[in-house]
């Protein structure tokens, strides 16, 4: 994300990670721009987690959508608890940046979000987005309910030949079952609203994405 944080671009094992820390990070308690609680999951709402690269301009993405309540930065699939964002940068944490979106599925799918998810970023790149490289800018879908898992291997699957035929490579996304997740420091919140000239290496393919997991 900043230039000064070299990031590594292969994983940590798990035994050479940081230690990290028991107490949780100060972060936001509401959205900046909808102005919704940041941690609450209204009943009836579902909650998906995308790591699409530089966290900043994908919550961008996911906070302009109609049914969208509420979106989040934070750090997950790695194994470090409650790290810093310094310490994500030195790739020893094992973390990726990722969104947490908080949505009602009666006003927008999952199926719709994944879409959004496919093409806003390159899913074929590994470990790095653009001029972002590391582990943390990793592609993950991090899947809360059997039924996210199996559209996103669904989409991922119908997805991939229209790449390949682009002349892209081969999708590298990660899904996982959600793991634990740890909101960033308040300041990363809703960041690009707060700082409307920040920095967004966030850029699709082109490439079309079908909707829906009978693709």
């Amino acid at each position: 994300m900043l230039s000064m944080f070299r990031t590594k671009s292969e994983m940590v094992a798990a035994d050479a990670a940081l230690m990290g820390r028991d107490a949780a990070l100060p972060t936001a308690q509401n959205h900046f721009v909808l102005n919704t609680p940041l941690k609450e999951v209204p009943a009836g709402m579902e909650v998906a987690i995308f790591g699409m690269g530089c966290f900043w301009g994908v919550e961008r993405i996911f906070w302009q959508l109609d049914g969208v309540f509420s979106t989040s930065v934070g750090y997950a699939a790695g194994f470090t608890p409650n790290a810093t964002y310094e310490e994500v940068c030195t790739g020893n944490t094992g973390h990726n940046e990722v969104v947490r979106v908080v949505f009602n599925p009666a006003k927008i799918s999952y199926d719709q979000l994944l879409q959004v998810f496919w093409e806003g970023h390159d899913p074929t790149t590994g470990m790095r987005q653009g001029n972002d490289a590391g582990t943390q800018y990793r592609s993950g879908i991090y899947t809360t309910t059997d039924a996210q898992a199996a559209a996103a291997e669904a989409s991922k699957v119908g997805f991939g030949p229209r790449l390949v035929a682009a002349g892209h490579g081969a999708i590298t996304t990660e899904i996982l079952p959600a793991p634990d997740y740890y909101y960033a420091e308040g300041y990363h919140q809703q960041y690009l609203a707060k700082n409307p000239s920040g920095y967004c290496g966030i850029g699709g393919t082109g490439v079309t994405c079908p909707i829906g997991t009978n693709v």
